[in-house]
């Protein structure tokens, strides 16, 4: 549901406030992991909750639940209330003091059912729900900040909204929804959380003699093109059009009769989707063909059995991997092409490749990945958006505030996943392309899902 569509309306924010942990808490300086503190995890993220009224609940305010709920939880996840440090060599710590979150209770003249059925970001007028720190230079500084900022927003229907930003140096997707859940458990009356938090960041430190033993294309720039600029990172925001793009069960069967037979049914629909969107975003963008173009999207290291990580742990637990090629050879070995190098970066991601980042980030200043024709992606269809029940139920939409996070638009992309409109479950892409690339966009999408007879 597009923005414009709304009623007008008024967010009558009150004065932000500290929420500190309830009970005492270890005043200590505990260092991030070298995966943690890295120059392209020093921003917020953001997430919002959507939630109908709940008869049950009536006379009870929801603000005041969580307001109470999460000071309990911060007693536990005791660092979240500190403050980031930077110390020698750029190197992040938390100084773990219970100096406390940011929240804020708000107003607004709207009802659940005004926002329609929403199903995949970015959130209607989203900047109304989430509170913001203060910029410096257009840049949101993450040292000395909160952690955490909170909002919610009352509506006129006894529904609520619930907007978060998290310092993404602190948690990863995961471990945030980690923290909400424990709120939730709180809100709902239990006595301590289900999972007990683990900090386990040393298991992502650098070694002693920092030796990187993978190329990490994702920390240097691709090869190839003029002097032309990628217009990806010069075109104006007002220039760019956004249009979520849905895989459903006909456009993943249309894309996996074009996969090679022995691809068909060992490809998940990560790979299918990541592997169409960025052999079409390529050609739609229209990059030279000796030009190298590169799609970088996180794997997750939680659940494998190579990486050990303690159980409750909610820092950074992924890394960037990267398929690259020449848009000449992408476009010309189309998707069987493309999915064989977005399964062999997938595979790339082992504990010591883990490692091999955080010797890297030591070694090279905890560099920014590459943005120059690179399409970042991150899927968050599992992050479990879905079960943040604070007692209200389940949520009518929940996930991602915004399309994508990271300095530009169009770069990075969220996959969600919903349903559309025949109540099919699927994989939305809400895509951000110069005007002039999204209907060459769209049709080569079409082309490629369409199923073939």
């Amino acid at each position: 549901m597009a923005s414009s569509l709304l009623p007008a309306f008024t967010v009558r924010r009150g004065e932000p406030v500290l929420v500190s942990p309830s009970a005492p808490t270890p005043r200590e300086t505990k260092p991030l992991s070298d995966i943690d503190d890295g120059e392209g995890m020093r921003f917020y993220s953001s997430g919002i909750h959507l939630y109908r009224a709940n008869p049950d609940k009536r006379g009870q305010d929801p603000a005041a639940v969580i307001r109470e709920a999460l000071a309990k939880a911060l007693v536990l996840y005791y660092p979240l209330a500190g403050r980031l440090k930077e110390e020698a060599g750029r190197k992040l710590v938390v100084e773990c003091g219970a100096q406390g979150v940011m929240f804020v209770e708000a107003e607004a003249d709207l009802t659940a059912a005004d926002f329609g059925d929403v199903q995949s970001p970015p959130f209607p007028c989203f900047e109304q729900f989430i509170l913001e720190s203060t910029t410096v230079a257009g840049v949101e500084p993450v040292i000395d900040r909160p952690l955490l900022y909170i909002q919610v927003t009352r509506l006129k229907c006894g529904g609520f909204i619930f907007g978060q930003r998290f310092c993404h140096c602190v948690v990863d997707a995961p471990g945030g929804m980690q923290f909400e859940k424990a709120i939730c458990e709180l809100a709902r009356g239990a006595a301590t959380p289900s999972i007990t938090p683990s900090w386990g960041r040393e298991m992502f430190m650098a070694r002693q003699q920092q030796q990187p033993s993978y190329p990490h294309l994702e920390y240097s720039e691709p090869s190839g093109g003029g002097p032309e600029p990628d217009r990806m990172l010069t075109t104006p925001a007002s220039d760019m059009s956004r249009v979520p793009f849905f895989f459903g069960p006909n456009e993943i069967a249309g894309l996996r009769q074009r996969a090679p037979p022995h691809m068909r049914g060992a490809t998940s629909r990560f790979e299918l989707v990541a592997a169409c969107v960025w052999l079409c975003r390529t050609a739609a963008l229209g990059y030279g063909a000796d030009e190298e173009v590169r799609l970088s999207f996180i794997v997750n290291a939680r659940g494998r059995k190579d990486v050990p990580l303690p159980e409750g742990f909610y820092g950074n637990a992924f890394a960037y991997s990267v398929a690259a090629a020449t848009a000449g050879e992408l476009c010309a070995g189309g998707m069987g092409f493309a999915l064989e190098l977005v399964k062999k970066a997938k595979s790339a991601v082992t504990y010591d490749y883990l490692l091999s980042v955080a010797d890297l980030m030591v070694s090279r200043g905890r560099p920014l990945f590459a943005l120059t024709r690179t399409y970042i992606v991150s899927d968050v269809s599992h992050a479990g958006f879905k079960s943040v029940d604070f007692g209200w139920g389940e949520p009518l939409y929940g996930g991602p505030a915004k399309g994508g996070e990271g300095p530009l638009p169009g770069v990075t992309n969220y996959f969600s996943r919903s349903k559309n409109g025949k109540g099919e479950e699927g994989t939305v892409v809400p895509v951000c392309l110069p005007k002039d690339a999204m209907e060459k966009f769209q049709l080569e999408v079409q082309g490629l899902t369409a199923q073939q007879l």
